[in-house]
């Protein structure tokens, strides 16, 4: 595991390790503050080289899920400050993921006066969890008019900037999973007839506009973006593979052209070879992957040269001290899936460590 555990340098990206912990939405901020809780969850978890927050949203009406953070208030600033000051101690950096949800939301689980929004007023399929009434269908979002548009390509340039005011050495954008971004590129939910629907060039302009403007205004090395080519979560539908190809390969060569500083794939069986490898060839920054690797796939990938840094989320989840365990080939923890998204430290703070196992044995 040599390349996995060394110095990464490329670009702007200096990191301990070719290790990424992945973005994970853990619902732990309570009226969406972040808190000491989630300060000492990312300060145990800082084996990683970089690390990615969970999503985070620029604005109210993106908050779609209950108990996630915002970073559009002051009080979502000061309290991110614990995290990004634990997590620099460590000797890591930590990018915030800037995830707004789209039409992946009901109302109560927004502050009061907030509708979910999106760039059709196509509803998506399914329940989503709230606090106050349990699982609901999800509420039907209001279409963006031109105004709106602005207002969320404004909206994640502020939070932008306060994540730097804050202390984060950069932000991701969220254009995976089926939220806003996903939904802007996917013909049958962005069903627009203006500048920002209809031919790839237009479904790729909100993200685009979003990364060129958070770029200009934080710097082009801070500015990163995950996606999911060909996934169908969060009622994402299925579209043309020969447009689903075409529409990733233009984008990566307008965030090429933009120099930002990486490309976070999450994977899945249905991309095909040629779209990795279009990517590839058409961004010459860091790419990431992540999604169902081990310690050992994940140094295949690093030595084939197909992935610049390896992303793990599960792993870093029930495992804080997961770098060590790759150092020493130790065992994993196992994932308590009944506390994934439960407010408090169970199943969050208090996985065990090495040095706590051993004192059991």
């Amino acid at each position: 595991m040599r390349k996995l555990v060394m110095p990464f340098t490329k670009g702007s990206l200096r990191l301990k390790n070719h290790v990424v912990m992945a973005p994970m939405t853990r619902s732990r901020a309570l009226n969406n503050l972040p808190n000491e809780l989630m300060a000492t969850y990312y300060r145990q978890r800082s084996g990683a080289g970089l690390i990615v927050t969970e999503g985070t949203s620029p604005s109210p009406e993106g908050l779609g899920y209950p108990r996630i953070p915002g970073i559009f208030s002051e009080a979502q600033v000061d309290g991110w400050k614990a995290v990004t000051k634990g997590v620099h101690e460590a000797g890591s950096r930590i990018f915030l993921q800037l995830m707004h949800t789209g039409r992946i939301a009901h109302i109560a689980n927004l502050p009061e006066g907030y509708q979910p929004v999106g760039l059709s007023d196509r509803k998506a399929a399914g329940e989503i969890f709230t606090d106050t009434a349990g699982l609901q269908e999800h509420s039907v979002p209001v279409a963006l008019d031109a105004e709106g548009i602005v207002n969320v390509i404004n909206n994640f340039v502020k939070a932008a900037i306060n994540a730097v005011r804050t202390g984060f050495d950069g932000v991701e954008l969220h254009g995976a999973n089926g939220y806003l971004l996903e939904q802007s590129l996917n013909p049958h939910v962005n069903t627009r007839t203006d500048n920002y629907g209809g031919s790839i060039e237009n479904r790729s302009r909100l993200t685009l506009e979003i990364a060129e403007k958070i770029a200009s205004a934080i710097g082009r090395e801070k500015v990163g973006l995950r996606i999911s080519p060909y996934s169908t979560l969060s009622d994402m539908p299925a579209y043309d593979e020969a447009d689903v190809h075409q529409t990733y390969a233009y984008l990566s060569g307008e965030l090429n052209r933009l120099g930002i500083a990486y490309i976070h794939i999450s994977d899945n069986p249905s991309i095909p070879q040629k779209t990795h490898q279009s990517i590839r060839s058409a961004f010459s920054n860091t790419l990431i992957y992540c999604n169902g690797l081990t310690a050992q796939t994940a140094e295949a990938k690093l030595q084939a040269g197909s992935a610049d840094l390896v992303a793990f989320a599960r792993s870093f989840l029930s495992n804080p001290d997961f770098m060590r365990r790759i150092e020493k080939n130790a065992p994993l923890n196992e994932v308590d899936y009944r506390t994934l998204y439960t407010p408090g430290a169970q199943g969050y703070t208090d996985y065990p460590v090495l040095d706590e196992l051993a004192q059991l044995v």
